[in-house]
């Protein structure tokens, strides 16, 4: 069976309640059935997701940049390991020196935007690796003004067996996630306290801090945020695991995803689809791909207007439930078994490249 290693971001956590966004996404791919041995490199951990094979990295304390000497400490393992290919996450500087200093094909996986500094390796990132990306959006946002290269889109799985069994629909509105403003969460705030007053019997809630972790710090954002939310009677619950996260969309008759940004994925929206709440979000970035005609769209920078679509939403059970079902058969799309499927054919026909001798991507 060929090897697969698949390499963290050097700072990402690989273990329930300690994992970011990309952690959890590779958490579920490592774990599952694969036609490849599985291997994830990556920084030490306390504990590990279930199931799953991990090769824990110490890089050397010599000075310089963390990242520099990540990726020399990454490169002494994958010699060690030997793979069939490697696959990064995230970090096209890694990626790059894996293909300049490894004999193996690699594979970088983008879960969000180039920044502009890693705008400018661009070209050759798509001279030395394959590139793929969480969605069309950002695929077409990753090769920019480059006239040849392309990129396979990898969307991101999500494991329908982990997504609780829904009660009954109680009468809250919920947002999830981060709670910043690129995420709209303030966005949140005014449109609820236009709301709610409008819905006798009705509760909005925010589970999210401003990072992943339960040692999130306060924020003057947040601080800000707080005395806002009290005066329109959201109650912002903070951090929760996990679980307790798709517990609460599971029972919620309203998830909002209200973000600012353009989501390259949006793995809330996809997470409340399964769990079969009605979905307002955002139609920015790839949260389109994902949603379909399976949510109702909402404009983040029109609180007044969102209110408005929160109202005709609470007000029509018959139209939520309409919107859940077909949430639910979307996030079908996503399922895991059909993620990893996508990911071993990328695999073989990158290998099936790399055999035939093409030193570069397919």
């Amino acid at each position: 069976m060929p090897r697969a290693t698949i390499v963290l971001p050097p700072r990402e956590g690989f273990a329930p309640g300690r994992a970011g966004a990309i952690g959890l996404i590779l958490g579920m791919l490592a774990g599952a059935g694969s036609a490849f041995e599985q291997v994830v490199v990556g920084p030490p951990q306390p504990e590990l997701f279930a199931g799953t094979a991990y090769h824990a990295i110490a890089w050397p304390w010599w000075p310089g940049p963390l990242a520099t000497r990540y990726a020399h400490a990454v490169t002494k393992t994958l010699r060690r390991l030997r793979p069939a290919v490697v696959e990064v996450h995230n970090r096209p500087d890694l990626a790059l020196h894996l293909a300049r200093h490894l004999s193996v094909p690699v594979i970088l996986v983008l879960h969000n935007r180039l920044d502009g500094r890693q705008a400018a390796l661009r070209a050759e990132l798509f001279r030395r690796v394959h590139v793929a990306t969480v969605s069309d959006w950002l695929r077409r946002d990753t090769i920019a003004d480059l006239a040849g290269p392309n990129a396979t889109v990898l969307p991101n799985p999500i494991d329908l067996a982990a997504i609780p069994k829904a009660g009954s629909r109680g009468t809250k509105i919920l947002f999830a996630g981060r709670v910043v403003a690129d995420k709209g969460a303030d966005a949140f705030v005014a449109a609820c306290a236009l709301a709610l007053p409008r819905l006798p019997g009705w509760t909005a809630a925010m589970i999210g801090a401003d990072r992943f972790g339960p040692a999130s710090p306060e924020t003057p954002y947040l601080a800000r945020l707080r005395a806002e939310a009290a005066a329109a009677s959201v109650a912002m619950e903070g951090y929760r695991p996990r679980e307790a996260v798709l517990a609460a969309m599971a029972e919620a008759a309203i998830v909002a995803v209200p973000s600012r940004w353009p989501e390259p994925f949006g793995m809330v929206a996809l997470e409340a689809m399964a769990c079969g709440a009605a979905l307002a979000y955002a139609p920015r970035g790839g949260l389109p791909e994902v949603v379909g005609d399976a949510g109702v769209a909402i404009d983040p920078d029109d609180p007044a207007a969102m209110a408005e679509t929160l109202v005709a939403l609470a007000r029509a059970p018959a139209r939520r439930a309409a919107l859940a079902a077909s949430a639910r058969a979307r996030a079908e799309r996503f399922a895991l078994p059909a993620a990893i499927a996508r990911l071993d054919a990328l695999r073989r026909d990158v290998l099936a490249a790399w055999s035939r001798g093409h030193r570069h991507p397919i």
